[in-house]
């Protein structure tokens, strides 16, 4: 993640997520976030719009066109957008390999401290 950049709320990361396919309006990213979490992350109508108001204001997502009769909004993620949520995988998947390893280290200290007592 870029100096001084915070690490992502979930619903954010989700929405990020959600978009990095292609475009989608607030309720398909809703329920996308349900479906990819699944069911760990359920995004609210009001979460939903104030997070994609911020995210627009920071540059990390857009609104797409849409003809006037369409009253949905139609988001896609910006290169900056993409870059965000590649950074904060990237983030994620430091964390998990952290973790990992501590308590797999654990776990084969328990192992072999209980074979050792088999053992006498």
């Amino acid at each position: 993640m870029s100096k001084g950049a915070e690490p992502l709320t979930e619903s954010y990361f989700y929405i990020l997520l959600c978009l990095f396919r292609g475009p989608n309006h607030g309720y398909g990213i809703m329920r996308q976030a349900l479906e990819l979490s699944e069911g760990h992350v359920r995004i609210g109508s009001g979460t939903m719009y104030g997070a994609t108001g911020n995210m627009i204001k920071k540059g990390w997502i857009e609104e797409c066109p849409v003809h006037v009769a369409d009253r949905r909004r139609l988001y896609r993620l910006t290169e900056t957008g993409r870059q965000v949520l590649l950074e904060e995988a990237a983030r994620l998947r430091h964390l998990a390999a952290a973790a990992d390893s501590v308590i797999e280290g654990e776990e084969r200290e328990a192992d072999r401290e209980e074979g050792e007592e088999n053992a006498e």
